[in-house]
């Protein structure tokens, strides 16, 4: 088939939202003609030198940018580059209609920069759309805003007051009036769907592992000799829940046991003054930020993830650690509570911060104590993520929904 797809972001050997196009579109290609609509101030140079060293002829690339704008977007913050976003959308539009009199597609999927609070202009085409997976219908929980400060509150009060605003956006349920399939990529994101009049919501990850990052963390054996080491991994910010990860690693009080954590951020002096407070400092080894190769290197002389993050919409590291074999322990929101099963690690109750830590300190106490808890648990986080989360599976399932959609 002659599929058409939308990616703001798309760039090889990137993580999050790039590495969300890039992959996706590689791997449709391998079952259909494939045009990607992108941006080429960021990616097409990475692009091109990719496919000139690995060519897939079944992919093609159609640069364009705002003609007056351009990509003004990096200049400013989060709040532009969201209007950047929208009239770049529009520009598809345009830009799609002449290639489908060109082309004739038979499906167009709409994959990244794909919140359920903004539209796709792409939908109003004649030919059936898919939207999605959708994000941004995650919040941190009203009970955990006790923890944060005042910097991060005005963060979540002005996500909310954006993601509020897009819900009134006639095109955004003009768009999703004029979807073949709507996908969300977590729970809360279907539920704000789901209040929106809109029913037919299916959840499924928007990510998944490249299969050569597969093989390499299938190779990581679980270190058998102490100290007991827990590792949190991503950017330092009020969101990710570093801080109750901290919290309960005091409260479980283990001994022979370690807690690092890897990244960078606005909240690094204030969790290391936090392991301070707590009387852990010892025990806590804050790494900064790392490189990926560097990072991995750190995984595997550890045994359990702990990612308490409030409103993380995907969660790569939770995939990450189970290909490794290494059980997470996370709250029940977000991506993570979609990837995470009983049988691969604890997802944790979000009821409040007090209860959070208490029941994160019995998990952990749980897997220090039961090293057989461990093998099995990261033994059914290997096969799971072997099985359902490598690009290959996600580029299969998505070629038998564009049949699905051209059969019905």
């Amino acid at each position: 088939m002659k599929i058409l797809m939308s990616t703001y972001s798309c760039e090889p050997g990137r993580g999050s939202e790039p590495g969300i196009g890039w992959n996706t579109v590689r791997e449709v290609a391998k079952y259909h003609q494939v045009w990607v609509l992108t941006r080429p101030d960021e990616s097409k140079t990475e692009i091109e030198a990719e496919l000139a060293r690995n060519p897939v002829p079944n992919l093609h690339f159609v640069y364009f940018t705002l003609p007056i704008w351009g990509s003004g977007w990096r200049w400013g913050q989060s709040g532009a580059m969201q209007v950047h976003h929208y009239l770049w959308q529009i520009q598809a539009y345009f830009v799609a209609r002449k290639l489908h009199l060109q082309i004739g597609f038979d499906v167009i999927h709409h994959v990244t920069f794909a919140k359920y609070s903004n539209p796709s202009f792409l939908s109003f085409l004649p030919i059936p759309f898919v939207w999605g997976p959708l994000a941004g219908g995650e919040s941190t929980p009203s009970e955990f805003w006790q923890d944060i400060n005042w910097s991060a509150k005005s963060y979540e009060t002005a996500r909310n007051l954006a993601r509020f605003l897009g819900e009134l956006d006639p095109f955004v349920r003009l768009t999703a009036k004029r979807s073949s399939i709507i996908q969300a990529t977590t729970e809360e994101t279907a539920q704000r769907l789901h209040k929106m009049g809109i029913k037919d919501v299916g959840v499924v990850a928007a990510i998944g592992l490249p299969q050569q990052d597969i093989n390499f963390l299938s190779e990581y054996s679980i270190p058998d000799a102490n100290p007991i080491r827990f590792i949190s991994i991503g950017r330092l910010l009020h969101w990710k829940g570093f801080h109750l990860g901290l919290r309960a690693f005091a409260s479980s009080n283990l001994q022979d046991t370690e807690y690092w954590i890897l990244g960078d951020g606005a909240e690094f002096n204030l969790l290391q003054n936090l392991a301070k407070i707590l009387g852990i400092s010892q025990r806590v080894k804050f790494w900064g930020k790392l490189s990926r190769k560097e990072t991995l290197a750190k995984l595997k002389y550890c045994h359990v993830l702990v990612h308490p993050s409030l409103h993380d919409s995907g969660g790569w590291v939770c995939l990450e650690a189970m290909a490794a074999a290494r059980p997470v322990i996370c709250l029940d929101l977000g991506g993570p509570g979609v990837q995470v099963t009983a049988e691969t690690g604890f997802k944790i109750e979000a009821l409040n911060p007090q209860e959070a830590v208490k029941n994160i300190a019995a998990s952990m106490t749980q897997l220090v104590e039961n090293p057989q808890m461990r093998i099995y648990m990261g033994k059914s986080g290997r096969k799971l993520v072997r099985e359902t989360y490598s690009w290959q599976a996600r580029g299969e399932r998505l070629s038998q929904l564009y049949k699905q959609i051209i059969n019905n």
